[in-house]
């Protein structure tokens, strides 16, 4: 049975690197969630301007999305999702280097859209929306009383004779979420970024590795005057020559016997003649 002891030792340091992992996973989650919520609210529409035409005209509804009230909120948005990546392939100081400026990201969302939108922003935005769809109408930008192909509105009524009404689902508040939750996770791999693992550790070289010396061309040389392989390693191991220790032990025990049995040869060899001398007589 093995001690409870190691047991308990091997348990204590594996918990810590499992509990680094999995705050590195939650945490990479919760800024992908922030920076998805920010890019998915900021196409949304925030607002509508309505303008009731003259009889027989239709009345006109132009939509206004987020990010042609708070266009940056957008490119922080993707900006958020790259410095994620980032945290991905980095480590230690770039890692915190990458969180402070993901903290950084985040601070700049909840700073976009945490001041109020007026209606003279909704109306300015719902016009250069108009403008930009009439542009890229084919055949003309607009006509005669200013009524945009393709809106049934008018560019003058949108910024005069109309009235706003905002969505009823509050997207700005949910872009605010989100540049909080990018806030926590570029605060968090600032902290503790340098403990969690990295994506790249298992392919490096380990550093106790060294390069082999190439041999030297006149110790070849060398080698081969006295008639020695240069092949082979000139250093032995330990097992080498221990082998070579006992072969060469059992080659002088096998030369001693053979010593001794010529000896032996040596000495009865008269007797044998003789004794058969003496039986033939």
């Amino acid at each position: 049975m093995t001690a409870p002891g190691p047991v308990i030792e091997r348990m204590g340091t594996r918990r810590p690197a499992a509990g680094a992992r999995r705050e590195y996973l939650l945490t990479l989650m919760a800024g992908a969630v922030g920076a998805a919520v920010v890019l998915l609210a900021a196409r949304q529409g925030w607002a509508r301007v309505v303008t009731i035409e003259p009889h027989p005209l239709p009345m006109s509804r132009v939509a206004v999305r987020g990010q042609d009230l708070v266009p940056a909120a957008g490119a922080l948005g993707l900006a958020a999702l790259a410095g994620l990546a980032a945290v991905l392939a980095t480590r230690g100081l770039a890692r915190r280097a990458v969180g402070g400026l993901l903290a950084v990201f985040g601070v700049a969302i909840a700073a976009s859209v945490s001041l109020p939108v007026t209606s003279a922003q909704v109306r300015s935005a719902a016009v250069g929306a108009t403008a930009a769809q009439a542009g890229s109408v084919p055949g003309g930008s607009t006509v005669g009383s200013g009524t945009t192909p393709g809106t049934g509105g008018s560019i003058a009524g949108l910024a005069l004779a109309s009235h706003v009404e905002m969505a009823a689902f509050p997207w700005r508040w949910a872009v605010l979420a989100g540049g909080l939750l990018v806030i926590g996770t570029g605060l968090l791999v600032a902290w503790r970024g340098a403990r969690w693992p990295v994506m790249s550790s298992r392919y490096d070289q380990p550093a106790s590795r060294k390069p082999v010396a190439a041999p030297d061309p006149a110790s070849l040389w060398e080698s081969l005057s006295q008639g020695l392989d240069p092949t082979r390693s000139a250093a032995p191991t330990a097992g080498s020559e221990t082998a070579s220790g006992t072969s060469s032990a059992a080659s002088g025990t096998a030369s001693a016997a053979s010593g001794t049995a010529s000896a032996a040869s040596g000495g009865h060899g008269p007797g044998r003649s003789d004794g058969a001398g003496y039986a033939k007589q």
